[in-house]
């Protein structure tokens, strides 16, 4: 997808650029999560996460999505900062942030980006750092209205609050290099040469129906927290159901599905919804 051939950008300016970007970053550090407890209850994050540093993480994931940023630019499919899609999702982004350091406290210290690339692919996801990419296809061909946006949006920001690209890799380094590796990761030696290719597995990686299933329940919780219709998170799953019918789109081939998520969802809905209808009330 060419933006140049769908939005024409000369009759924006440096400063509209520059404002709109600036309103999303002030927006997003605008308000605090505040003291209030998980509704949804995941369990605490597994300890072998450890074996990765989160410094060393998510150093690479900034030098990867630098890179899917810069290809994206150089196929002309990545949406400029007025782009009222981006603008879109910025304005989510910025409602769910405040609500992400409860789950990690590192969230607080991340820079978030939030940016959309031209592709017919149902795809979005959320490196570690909090570092967001959409396609515009799993707008678009879903028809999603701005609830829904919040539940992918929450979900994925769920995978790297809990850390749990960290947690798989972890396992991962553990498991092919052996002990001897992991004796010099707790001894904080050579950590450097064991992640530099960490960046590259990162677009790739998939997560296991334990991780989906708590990415699912801390981003609906996240999401109703912004002020998104908790409902939403169900009507999102059936649309991806009914789009796996053919074929499967990419974002479910990494996001396992089925009638079991779905009704954990539900089963959930009541646990949030006094967290949106609060949301809602305070504008």
């Amino acid at each position: 997808m060419c933006w140049l051939c769908d939005f024409k950008t000369s009759a924006s300016t440096p400063s509209r650029v520059w404002d709109a970007r600036r309103g999303f970053l002030l927006a997003a550090g605008a308000a605090g999560a505040g003291s209030a407890l998980a509704q949804v209850n995941v369990g605490s994050s597994s300890q072998v996460r450890n074996l990765v540093p989160a410094e060393t993480l998510e150093n690479s994931a900034r030098q990867q999505y630098s890179q899917t940023l810069s290809e994206a630019r150089s196929q002309r499919a990545l949406a400029p900062d007025n782009y009222p899609q981006l603008v879109r999702i910025r304005q989510i982004a910025a409602r769910l942030i405040p609500f992400t350091a409860q789950w990690n406290a590192r969230a607080r210290s991340w820079k978030w980006e939030v940016n959309l690339i031209g592709s017919k692919q149902l795809n979005a996801w959320c490196m570690p750092g909090g570092k967001i990419a959409f396609y515009t296809g799993i707008i678009d061909q879903l028809q999603l209205n701005d609830d829904e946006i919040a539940m992918i949006m929450g979900h994925e920001m769920a995978h790297a609050l809990r850390e749990h690209a960290r947690e798989r890799l972890a396992k991962s380094q553990v498991t092919n290099i052996g002990l001897s590796l992991a004796s010099q990761l707790l001894g904080l030696g050579q950590l450097g040469n064991v992640a530099a290719d960490l960046g590259t597995q990162l677009l790739t990686l998939k997560y296991s129906r334990d991780d989906e299933s708590e990415a699912d329940l801390v981003g609906l919780e996240i999401a109703a927290r912004g002020g998104y219709k908790p409902e939403a998170s169900v009507q999102l799953w059936q649309k991806m159901l009914a789009a796996n019918g053919n074929g499967g789109p990419q974002f479910l081939s990494t996001h396992p599905s089925g009638s079991n998520r779905i009704q954990e969802l539900q089963a959930n809905l009541p646990k949030v919804q006094s967290l949106y209808e609060r949301a809602r009330q305070q504008g």
